[in-house]
């Protein structure tokens, strides 16, 4: 049994969504809250403490971190903000020579609901051109496992909701722990983007024909259809799903780590090739400035059937 988690820490794990939850709910704005600024922290000086901001939790106990997205007011939806302290943790967690493994999962009723569409795919025109897409230059979520010196395992710990951005984090981690009856969805299809990388990253690791229809037709899949073409590696029972990712991870830990480590480090290798042919292809078409996506994202926002697409 999981041991329990300081007072400063503790949260209902998953849970299931409410009737009247919308998949893909609105999450406008930027935080507003007052956001400390990320602090620089020894290493050292980590074990049993929450050391991050509020955005970000981090957490070591028995060699093994957890990094909590906390703004589950917005689903965990993906801002610059939150992006930028997801980076941080993950520096973190690559340099705490406390920590061997790391579980990634969200605070909440959903792992994430992705980027967050207010913020990030409704930028002006002006904005896109100058960061190259949707999301500030200095908020990559793409680098949150390719930014590291000591290649240690990352485990997704994921429930509720994974969609579009936060599919695609959970998929880039090492190993996939999911709670029963999670739902997976490629929200690039219905709203006017490439889901070229997603299919990607479902194929690299043996998503087949399962990989394809949901990157062609957006359509939600669950934790148990992945699981039965090895997407994701155990489906845990309700409310078990981050005991059972950091049972994972404490397994992992007690092998030595530099053999471990070799081992991500090639995995993440080959499939860093495999994303970057993909990105560049779809940077290369610009689909975030055409008018379909601009219509798209504001349907969703708005709450409304978007209009005739016009293919441009």
């Amino acid at each position: 049994m999981q041991p329990a988690a300081p007072k400063s820490q503790q949260y209902a794990p998953g849970g299931k969504p409410p009737e009247d939850f919308e998949p893909g709910i609105r999450t406008a704005g930027l935080h507003l809250a007052s956001t400390p600024v990320p602090r620089t922290i020894p290493p050292g000086d980590t074990k049993g403490k929450q050391t991050m901001t509020a955005l970000v939790e981090y957490e070591v106990r028995d060699r093994v971190a957890t990094i909590t997205l906390n703004r589950p007011d917005k689903l965990n939806a993906f801002n610059d903000d939150l992006t930028r302290e997801a980076l941080a943790a993950m520096h973190r967690f690559d340099l705490d020579p406390e920590a061997d493994v790391a579980v990634l999962t969200g605070r909440g009723r959903a792992f994430s609901s992705g980027a967050d569409v207010q913020q990030r795919q409704l930028r002006p025109r002006e904005e896109m051109e100058k960061h190259g897409g949707p999301q500030a230059r200095d908020a990559n979520s793409q680098n949150l496992l390719i930014d590291c010196v000591n290649w240690k395992p990352v485990i997704a710990a994921v429930h509720g909701y994974v969609l579009g951005l936060a599919l695609g984090v959970a998929l880039e981690c090492d190993l996939i722990v999911a709670e029963e009856g999670t739902r997976f969805q490629v929200t690039e299809a219905p709203r006017g983007l490439s889901g070229a990388k997603y299919w990607a990253l479902l194929n690299f690791r043996g998503g087949g024909s399962l990989a394809v229809q949901v990157s062609l037709t957006g359509r939600f899949f669950t934790a148990e259809e992945a699981k039965a073409v090895n997407i994701i590696d155990e489906v845990a029972p309700k409310g078990e799903y981050l005991a059972a990712a950091q049972a994972l991870g404490a397994r992992i830990a007690k092998n030595p780590p530099l053999g471990v480590r070799h081992t991500v480090q090639l995995r993440r290798w080959e499939l860093k090739k495999v994303q970057q042919e993909a990105v560049r292809q779809v940077s290369s078409a610009k689909l975030h400035l055409t008018e379909d996506f601009r219509e798209s994202a504001r349907a969703f926002v708005e709450k409304r059937p978007a209009g005739a697409f016009k293919g441009r």
